[in-house]
């Protein structure tokens, strides 16, 4: 049975909180999303202080490409050694340093000010060592997991699926105050048709990439009545 540490990270300017989930395993740790670089020292004492040294972060994954969760994972790959993957449909984002990179359209002032509120710098960027693809199996990182690829936040968003029904849910569906799908949506056709496919799969526990965890039923379960 692995272990789900939730690391959450203030973001600047009282936005709230983001989700890093630190997953023990018996090969090691596996760390999804990495939070924003400005909380750069809380999260590394927190991974150290869980056990997580350099050498035993097997793999980072990221579930999109927006700077407040891949802020840390060119810092990270560095310092302990762990390779980074998310889905291709994302990673020109951390490759340019542009989280609009492949968004259908962006508030021109928020791309001005993206990479100065969440503090993604050049040194920030970084091309990924695995590419995700939907169904692909984690269980070569010590993980009993699969990718889901649940774009609508973004184009390459993706969810990691346990074999215990956990799912790392990214910011397709968020939870601060109750679980709805996220605000921000790239494409909102493409994550209702996400949605339907979480529908049917076996899903207990849903961790958001903002806000607590919470039963996937309860959310499914508000948002078919909304939608109908």
């Amino acid at each position: 049975m692995s272990e789900i540490k939730i690391i959450a990270l203030p973001m600047p300017f009282r936005l709230g909180s983001v989700n890093c989930y630190l997953v023990e395993t018996d090969a090691g740790f596996v760390l999804i999303d990495t939070g924003g670089s400005n909380q750069r020292a809380v999260l590394e004492k927190e991974l150290v202080g869980a056990g997580c040294r350099p050498g035993a972060l097997r793999l980072i994954v990221l579930t999109h490409g927006d700077f407040d969760h891949i802020g840390n994972a060119a810092y990270l790959r560095e310092k302990f050694g762990a390779k980074i993957a998310m889905h291709p449909d994302d990673a020109g984002m951390a490759e340019r340093g542009d989280m609009f990179w492949n968004r259908k359209s962006g508030n021109v002032v928020l791309k001005m000010i993206a990479p100065l509120l969440f503090r993604f710098f050049k040194s920030d960027r970084f091309k990924p060592d695995v590419y995700l693809e939907d169904g692909q199996d984690l269980s070569d990182y010590g993980l009993d997991a699969q990718v889901l690829a649940i774009p609508g936040h973004s184009k390459g968003s993706i969810g990691i699926l346990t074999g215990a029904g956990d799912l790392f849910s990214g910011d397709l569906i968020e939870n601060t105050k109750q679980p709805v799908l996220n605000s921000i949506m790239d494409d909102l056709t493409a994550a209702n048709a996400s949605v339907e496919k979480l529908s049917g799969l076996a899903i207990h526990t849903a961790y958001p990439g903002h806000g607590q965890p919470f039963p996937m039923a309860e959310f499914l379960d508000e948002h078919s009545r909304m939608e109908g």
